[in-house]
């Protein structure tokens, strides 16, 4: 039973960072998922993996987790490699792909 703390990435349909910054303290699956025969859909008895709970820092997640005896797991967000690129340098002499048109 152990708690992952983690911020999430932004999804693919936000342009913006709104609703990046906060930690995200969610358990690990105890059991494996079973897939219904009938109908095909996947579940699980285990209670736990529907518990998400929200923080404002990693530090009110981590003593939360402290508080109430929980083994943790912190997972620091990686920061995207984000290429300075202008709309100028379309039209540079030293191009280093050749303008095709």
């Amino acid at each position: 039973m152990t708690a992952r703390i983690y911020s999430p990435a932004k999804t693919a349909m936000q342009s913006g960072k709104a609703k990046t910054g906060r930690w995200l303290l969610e358990f690990e699956p105890e059991e494996r998922r079973a897939i219904d025969p009938l109908m095909g859909y996947t579940s699980s008895s285990d209670m736990k993996s529907q518990v998400k709970i929200w923080f404002e820092t990693k530090e009110e997640a981590v003593a939360y987790a402290k508080r109430h005896g929980l083994p943790y797991r912190v997972e620091e967000p990686k920061e995207p490699a984000r290429r300075a690129i202008s709309y100028s340098d379309n039209f540079r002499y030293d191009r280093k792909t050749p303008w095709t048109h």
